[in-house]
């Protein structure tokens, strides 16, 4: 795909603008705030803002699913943009400096009015266990038009967030955006991004997916959720039907791709010790959409998106400590 010189992207993730806020504390503190150890939750702006001002000091760094894989798209050394909505306020300038930092492009014109930057204020205990709470304000209204069709053109590869199908403006934009590209000669690409999720929009989903969508990511829950089959292979055969390229990923067990009649199953990559296991769905396909970029073979693309996971998970937080273009060519990929 990078021979395509009309692409002025490799990849154009649309997704939650959030800002992650990341404290460590102790289990009472868990207890004195009534939060369930390891638990994700979604809150209201007026908890939020408690739950920062008890929180102690943090680290504060972008994230959100899709904006997570197109920051490790640009680590691997190809040309990445993004779409998503933030507020004009601390943290929505916290989070376009961070994403721009990691040398995704980013421009999405911030909200004067309405709800704040989302957070997602992340409780680490000694142990490891990540307690989530989740405000989405600001990034749940972003519209059709916040999609800038140009941009959109200039991708090879657009990625749509399955979280964002929630709110119905930001599904009119997703709709637009995959529109735009199909009619572009471009890729379109989803990921599911959650079981529940899945729940909530099965039907759209399929549509989407039998529709404008080339690529498809999901994990094994997501998958059996959406064909509703009680095993993997059940919903193997099933989207072979409905996708040109299915991406489903099974935590240790690896990967198997589904590319018409071809089914590739690719181990995990070795891991020492998981320190934190957020992200490793995000950065596999970051690794995966690098190496297609890069005009790799499927299996390669798969592998590179399990040595992107692996090293992921051995850190903390979602975002790349050495560039993943680094770690690929100590694992043998060099730059094609």
């Amino acid at each position: 795909m990078s021979g395509d010189h009309k692409a002025d992207y490799d990849v154009l993730g649309i997704g939650n603008a959030i800002v992650d806020v990341l404290a460590q504390v102790d289990d009472d503190f868990l207890a004195r705030q009534g939060l369930v150890k390891g638990a994700m939750q979604l809150i209201d702006e007026v908890a939020a803002h408690d739950l920062y001002a008890a929180m102690g000091p943090s680290i504060e760094a972008s994230g959100g699913s899709a904006a997570n894989t197109i920051a490790g798209v640009a680590s691997f050394g190809c040309r990445a943009a993004f779409m998503g909505k933030v507020r004009n306020d601390e943290l929505g300038e916290v989070f376009a400096h961070d994403i721009r930092a990691t040398g995704v492009h980013f421009d999405t014109p911030a909200a004067t009015e309405g709800p704040t930057t989302a957070r997602c204020l992340v409780l680490v205990t000694p142990d490891g266990e990540r307690t989530m709470n989740t405000w989405l304000g600001a990034s749940q209204n972003l519209g059709p038009d916040d999609v800038e069709a140009d941009l959109v053109k200039a991708s090879a590869i657009t990625y749509l967030e399955g979280y964002l199908w929630d709110p119905p403006h930001a599904k009119e934009a997703f709709k637009k955006a995959a529109a735009i590209a199909t009619q572009a000669g471009r890729k379109v690409a989803l990921t599911l991004s959650d079981a529940f999720c899945v729940d909530r929009h099965r039907e759209s989903f399929l549509e989407l997916i039998r529709g404008p969508v080339d690529i498809l990511f999901a994990n094994e829950a997501e998958i059996k959720s959406l064909y509703q089959t009680r095993t993997f292979n059940d919903a193997l055969h099933a989207v072979r039907a409905d996708c040109a390229l299915a991406v489903l990923t099974r935590s240790e067990a690896g990967s198997v791709i589904v590319e018409g009649e071809d089914v590739h199953v690719i181990g995990a990559h070795p891991v020492e010790k998981v320190v934190d296991a957020t992200g490793a769905g995000d950065l596999f396909a970051a690794g995966f959409l690098a190496g297609l970029a890069q005009g790799r073979a499927v299996p390669d693309c798969a592998r590179l998106g399990a040595i992107a996971a692996s090293e992921i998970i051995q850190q903390m937080g979602a975002r790349a400590i050495r560039p993943f273009h680094e770690v690929a060519a100590e694992n043998g990929f060099h730059p094609v």
